[in-house]
C-alpha cells in the first residue's frame, strides 16, 4: 500500500492531493428547498410557551389548530 505522506517533507503526495481536490469539487452544495407554509409556521412558533408541552417538546396538535386559522392554513 502506498504511503500517504512524503517521507522527506511530511506533506501529502501528489496522488492524494489530486484525489482530495476531486472530492471537494464533487461536494458542491445543492440549493436548499423552500420551506412550506407549515414548516415556516412551526419554525416561527414552536418556541412560544403556549405551544410547548411540559416536557419541552412542541405541541403539534395546538400548532396545527393555530395554523389552520391563518390565511396560509386555509389555502388548499
Amino acid at each position: 500500500m502506498p504511503t500517504k505522506f512524503c517521507p522527506e517533507c511530511g506533506k501529502l503526495n501528489e496522488r492524494q492531493l489530486n484525489f482530495l481536490a476531486d472530492v471537494k469539487l464533487d461536494r458542491k452544495r445543492k440549493p436548499k428547498r423552500k420551506l412550506s407554509a407549515w414548516n415556516k409556521f412551526v419554525k416561527a412558533n414552536s418556541k412560544k410557551p403556549r405551544f410547548r408541552l411540559r416536557s419541552g417538546s412542541p405541541n403539534l396538535k395546538k400548532l396545527g389548530v393555530a395554523f389552520r386559522k391563518t390565511p396560509a392554513g386555509k389555502k388548499k
